[in-house]
């Protein structure tokens, strides 16, 4: 037999060993792919079972909080939306809240707001529940806002704005003033309308309210999606007084002449003061003038003396809406 030329039997060589590489390359692929199957099958049968659990620890809270104070329904809607709306991450940040009303507001703000797992957390961390207007109602109240919401989607004043807004993102120096306050929200604007909540847009600052022969201008003005309205914004140093209201009265309804948009509701403000009397806030009876006061805070305090205030401030909120809600039992002569 007669042999091959050195060249042709070195080609043959390397030939062959390339088919050998490439033969050994595909097996190698074969079992890597076994191995992500392999793993990939028992990260989900983990998973599984961690739902499994988690599902049945939800059932079982639901069952003893809520439908042996004979709510069924009102529990078999809440285990619907978690089931319908939430992935099991956001279902850990939310079973330990001990409230089913706060539980249900924040399902439905993350539902409605489509909150991540670590907004959802910040939110919960900042108190933001107890921070609503909402939840200074009567429980039959904030029940019946958050099945209208649940339900149908549809967004209240008091679901959308809180008491107090915490501005210690800015960093404001001591003793800054008006035009501080309102430049650093604008340097930080996105910040703030985060912290504003969402559905909040950005319109103008400083707009100017010509009436007859003067101008006034207010501090900022935005726009919600939700609400399909306006929301003139004024911020106020020092604490609030009566006479903000007769001011923010003039620019609502100068935005609701000359600005509001056909199918839009009224214009609605907010009143961002350092401080406020709650006695004088409801005796001034805002709410039918579509004015909100709130309190801004541009440092924190200890989220233990601020949950303890915010409690505080929730249940005598309660406290005289339920004395409001009584029949007056004096007697007739």
């Amino acid at each position: 037999m007669a042999k091959l030329p050195p060249s042709s039997q070195a080609k043959q060589d390397a030939t062959a060993q390339v088919m050998a590489i490439e033969q050994s390359t595909e097996a190698l692929l074969v079992e890597l792919r076994q191995l992500i199957d392999q793993a990939r099958s028992h990260v989900a049968a983990v998973a599984d079972s961690a739902a499994t659990m988690l599902y049945w620890h939800v059932g079982n809270k639901v069952r003893r909080e809520t439908l042996h104070q004979a709510r069924a329904s009102y529990g078999g809607k809440i285990v619907a939306t978690l089931s319908r709306e939430l992935n099991w991450s956001k279902f850990r940040e939310l079973l330990p809240l001990k409230q089913p009303l706060e539980r249900e507001f924040y399902t439905e703000m993350c539902r409605i707001e489509r909150w991540s797992v670590r907004t959802l957390r910040e939110r919960i961390a900042s108190q933001l529940y107890l921070r609503s207007a909402i939840a200074k109602q009567p429980e039959s109240v904030i029940a019946s806002e958050l099945s209208q919401l649940r339900e149908g989607g549809q967004v209240t004043p008091d679901l959308v704005f809180r008491d107090p807004y915490m501005l210690d993102f800015l960093g404001l120096p001591d003793g800054y003033s008006e035009r501080d306050l309102e430049s650093a929200i604008l340097r930080d604007m996105e910040r703030f309308l985060l912290e504003l909540g969402a559905g909040f847009t950005f319109v103008a600052r400083q707009k100017r309210i010509s009436v007859g022969a003067d101008d006034f201008y207010l501090d900022l003005l935005f726009y919600h999606r939700h609400l399909r309205r306006l929301v003139a914004v004024e911020l106020k140093l020092e604490k609030f007084s009566p006479s903000h209201k007769g001011q923010m009265e003039l620019y609502l309804r100068w935005l609701d002449q000359n600005d509001r948009a056909e199918g839009e509701a009224s214009p609605i403000g907010l009143i961002l003061c350092a401080s406020a009397d709650a006695e004088q806030v409801e005796l001034m009876d805002l709410d039918s003038a579509n004015i909100r006061v709130a309190q801004y805070l541009h440092a924190l305090p200890e989220l233990q003396v601020l949950q303890t205030q915010l409690h505080r401030v929730v249940q005598l909120a309660r406290e005289r809406q339920a004395t409001l809600d009584q029949p007056n039992d004096k007697d007739e002569t």
